[in-house]
């Protein structure tokens, strides 16, 4: 590298990050791990971030800080209820004897709203996007989900174009139509719902039995007489158990429920139930899985550049909220509330109570007590923030160079100078103008390139790893999560 930080603006970076290591090394290694290379970032949080954790006594300065000299911004709020908690799942998510909690849990929730308006100014800032997630959103009652939406248009003024989008599972949407309409009628634009799989066997393997086919078009149809334009479909693949020609009838059975939208999720084991199963699952199988998808999707009208997650038959419209794309194309800044959510500064990272354990108390102990509920906090060096921002772009299949100049002063090319020639070189990248972007050949080998962005001590991890030994996939599902990238 040829540039140096500002040490006034960007913490030091510990020794670990200042290590350098050939491309062809880091990409090797990334593939070797392809089951944790992958746009969740960082990788290894208890070595990688270890040393840019800040004390809890100085959460409240270092977010003020964080969250200092910006107008342009999104917000996260996150619902950690759900029916079931399926297999696949990694995110923070209450177990089954809190999930009676939500009027508690709501409480807590716009007090810690309040909170963060007091020290931040919400009224000040300008918001480009709002997600409401999960778990399951849909979860909560039209008056719950009211008094989140009534606590933030008090406070925070949307830009034009800005939107608000949820989440639902088939069953609830089936069942409850009047729930999607009370939902359309408060100002949500977007509805997002998990179909996943439609194979009965793995549907039941994965603990989603109850969300099969038989509720998916009353969900639609419901889903459509609420109002909502715009919808948005979830299908994962990558699983064990899970045969190209079942993948193909999932693909066709979605395009068949005609959403605006489609999103493919790869099945990311770490820290899930089923993480033992990952060794199972190879990049031979996974790679004629999205090659698969590209195909059958663009048959039908729904297109992607290469890489991107989701597909869209909608002439220029990227397809997520607003929230997402603002947050992948240019690393807007935003505050997670709720369980385990992160929020995300130009020099911090925080995830408040609660990811650890998926349980309530820290979270409604923290806000109780009237302090930021915030589990974990890091102020990081400008080569971490770096390897965040360009991990999540890879949702999006590209790297945009005038957002990247923006975000930290220096361009794309001049940092990874060495990586873009070695990409470039090997036909996996194209760099123009506007984006460093992925080649349909890139696509396959996206779990080596990820990596090449990433932050020097994340990249030494991958390099010393062993990815016949389970290390994150089974014995840290144990470990409750502290980090969703």
């Amino acid at each position: 590298m040829t540039w140096t930080p500002t040490p006034t603006t960007w913490r030091a970076p510990a020794p670990a990050d200042t290590m350098s290591y050939p491309p062809a090394e880091v990409f090797a290694a990334g593939l070797r791990n392809h089951h944790i290379a992958n746009t969740a970032y960082p990788i290894a949080h208890q070595q990688t971030f270890k040393p840019y954790r800040v004390p809890r006594s100085e959460h409240l300065d270092v977010t003020r800080a964080g969250l200092s000299g910006f107008e342009n911004m999104c917000l996260y709020v996150h619902v950690p209820f759900c029916e079931t908690r399926c297999s696949f799942c990694e995110y923070t998510v209450v177990g089954k004897d809190e999930r009676s909690h939500t009027q508690v849990y709501v409480d807590a929730l716009l007090r810690e709203i309040e909170h963060y308006d007091q020290i931040v100014d919400l009224g000040s800032r300008r918001m480009h996007g709002m997600d409401i997630g999960g778990g399951t959103p849909a979860f909560l009652s039209v008056a719950e989900i009211a008094r989140i939406m009534a606590s933030i248009h008090a406070r925070c003024s949307f830009v034009a174009g800005a939107d608000i989008s949820i989440e639902t599972t088939p069953k609830i949407a089936a069942a409850d139509p009047a729930k999607l309409a009370g939902y359309r009628a408060l100002g949500i634009q977007r509805i997002s719902m998990g179909i996943q799989v439609i194979q009965p066997d793995l549907l039941k393997l994965l603990n989603r039995a109850e969300n099969g086919v038989e509720h998916h078009f009353r969900a639609v149809e419901a889903i459509r007489a609420a109002g909502f334009s715009r919808l948005n479909l979830d299908l994962m693949y990558g699983f064990a158990n899970q045969s190209l020609d079942s993948w193909r009838a999932t693909l066709e059975h979605a395009i068949a429920l005609d959403p605006e939208y489609i999103t493919l999720y790869r099945m990311r084991y770490k820290l899930t139930r089923i993480s033992h199963q990952a060794d199972a699952v190879t990049l031979d199988q996974v790679r004629p899985m999205a090659t698969l998808a590209k195909q059958v999707l663009a048959a039908a009208g729904y297109h992607a550049n290469p890489g991107k997650t989701t597909y869209s038959r909608i002439p220029g419209d990227v397809g997520t909220s607003s929230y997402l794309a603002r947050r992948v194309q240019t690393g807007i800044p935003y505050i997670g509330f709720g369980l385990g959510s992160q929020t995300f500064t130009h020099t911090t990272i925080a995830y408040n109570d609660g990811a650890a354990g998926k349980t309530l108390r820290p979270y409604l102990d923290s806000v109780a007590a009237r302090r930021l509920p915030i589990q974990d906090l890091y102020d990081l060096p400008i080569r971490q923030m770096m390897g965040k921002m360009c991990a999540v772009s890879f949702y999006f299949g590209e790297i945009r160079r005038a957002p990247f100049l923006a975000k930290f002063g220096v361009p794309l090319e001049q940092v990874f100078a060495a990586e873009i020639e070695f990409l470039v070189g090997r036909g996996l990248m194209q760099l123009d103008d506007d984006a460093l972007s992925l080649t349909p050949e890139g696509v396959h080998a996206k779990n080596g390139i990820i990596p090449l962005f990433a932050a020097p001590s994340i990249q030494g991890y991958l390099i010393g790893r062993d990815p016949t030994v389970a290390d994150d996939l089974v014995r840290n599902r144990k470990i409750a999560l502290r980090v969703a990238g």
